[in-house]
């Protein structure tokens, strides 16, 4: 099985350099200072990430050596690797990488106007059995595109100061785990702040997708927005601030500004959600947007959102063990959503230990987690909201 290798990156949660059976694979890499004409090894290494990408086959590791990729056009990934043999594209060695989309098309489109689909992405994947690590990704129409792209890993990624959503997958949708993900700064000037989410995964279907440790903060929409996605997620041990408000002076604004919007339009799905802090979002914290699937929202923790800190009153939710602190009204169930253990099922009035995001907001571990913090944690010490 060959072995295909370009720049800096981690594994999930393990830096890495050579793989061990780098002897027995064909590496090739990809450097800023390289030649297309190269062969790709370390010495004599390729200069586009396409390129590579053109020759991956299954079981192969694309690795790019630090420093700025900014191709005219986006960077297209429509071939598969498979269940036993993905094709892994990643940073080499903690280098840092980025793949830079500001010389592409539609960065920024006209204001109304829309981005033909295979435009969508300063990585555009339609391929299966990928892998994405380490890479940092700005200023593209998009950051990741995703479509009809399943049972991919997309771990340890910065998605910022996109043209659109960080992190965005559409239709046939399922298996796909995003780990670690940073997602923040994302508008679009084209839809005057309406649609740029630090992550999307919306208007289709597919099991099996969960989020695991992202961060999505001051991007124009939303901090994460399942809009008419049909199937279930899972969401853990995440957090999402600061997001819809009007950092860029976009004209005639409309940023819906929620930390967690779990889907709309009546499109039903029961998502689960565990271990998750937001606040300070310009409208809501945890959110339904009138999708009436039956959702789980467990041990999470709203705080400080002018609007609703959990808002499940157009679904059949369950949640239990919640905490809303400080919201312009901490929790709206209507008649159909019910619960336990919640801070307003408790009552009483609740202090925090610390209101300081400092740490939860700052350097990731080593392995790629969110640092343990008291932020947000009750003063009481109560078994409820989330934990970091």
């Amino acid at each position: 099985m060959k072995l295909l290798l370009i720049a800096a990156g981690l594994a999930v949660g393990v830096a890495v350099g050579l793989p061990s059976n780098a002897d027995a694979a064909t590496s090739l890499f990809v450097a800023t200072n390289g030649s297309d004409s190269n062969p790709g090894t370390q010495a004599a290494p390729l200069k586009t990430v396409q390129k590579a990408v053109d020759r991956a086959q299954p079981g192969d590791t694309i690795y790019l050596r630090g420093g700025t990729y900014a191709p005219s056009t986006n960077v297209q990934i429509l071939k598969n690797g498979t269940s036993s043999a993905p094709i892994t594209l990643r940073g080499y060695n903690n280098e840092r990488v980025i793949i830079d989309g500001e010389n592409m098309p539609h960065t920024p489109g006209a204001v109304g106007s829309s981005i033909p689909r295979a435009e969508r992405g300063a990585i555009h994947i339609e391929g299966d059995h990928w892998r994405l690590i380490g890479l940092e990704i700005v200023h593209g129409p998009y950051g990741i595109f995703g479509l009809d792209a399943s049972n991919n890993v997309y771990d340890r990624l910065v998605t910022r100061d996109n043209y659109e959503s960080g992190l965005h997958l559409v239709q046939g949708s399922s298996n796909n785990q995003i780990i670690n993900l940073d997602s923040y700064g994302n508008r679009d000037p084209r839809k005057n702040g309406e649609s740029a989410d630090g992550l999307a995964i919306k208007e289709g279907a597919g099991s099996g997708n969960v989020v695991r440790g992202a961060r999505l903060w001051n991007n124009s929409d939303d901090g994460l927005d399942f809009w008419m996605f049909e199937s279930p997620i899972v969401v853990e041990n995440s957090l999402a601030w600061g997001n819809g408000f009007n950092r860029w002076n976009l004209p005639n604004f409309v940023g819906d500004g929620n930390g967690f919007k779990l889907g709309g339009n009546g499109v039903a799905a029961g998502h689960t959600v565990r271990n998750c802090m937001t606040w300070d979002n310009a409208t809501g914290g945890f959110v339904d947007n009138n999708n009436p699937g039956g959702h789980r929202i467990e041990r999470s923790t709203a705080w400080d959102n002018p609007k609703t800190g959990f808002a499940f009153n157009r679904s059949s939710s369950t949640l239990t063990k919640n905490l809303a602190v400080a919201n312009g009204t901490n929790v709206s169930l209507g008649s159909t959503s019910t619960g336990s253990g919640n801070s307003w099922n408790i009552g009483g009035s609740w202090s925090l230990q610390s209101t300081n995001p400092a740490v939860v907001t700052g350097p990731r571990n080593t392995d790629g987690s969110i640092p343990s913090s008291n932020f947000l944690r009750p003063a009481n010490n109560a078994d409820v909201g989330a934990r970091f």
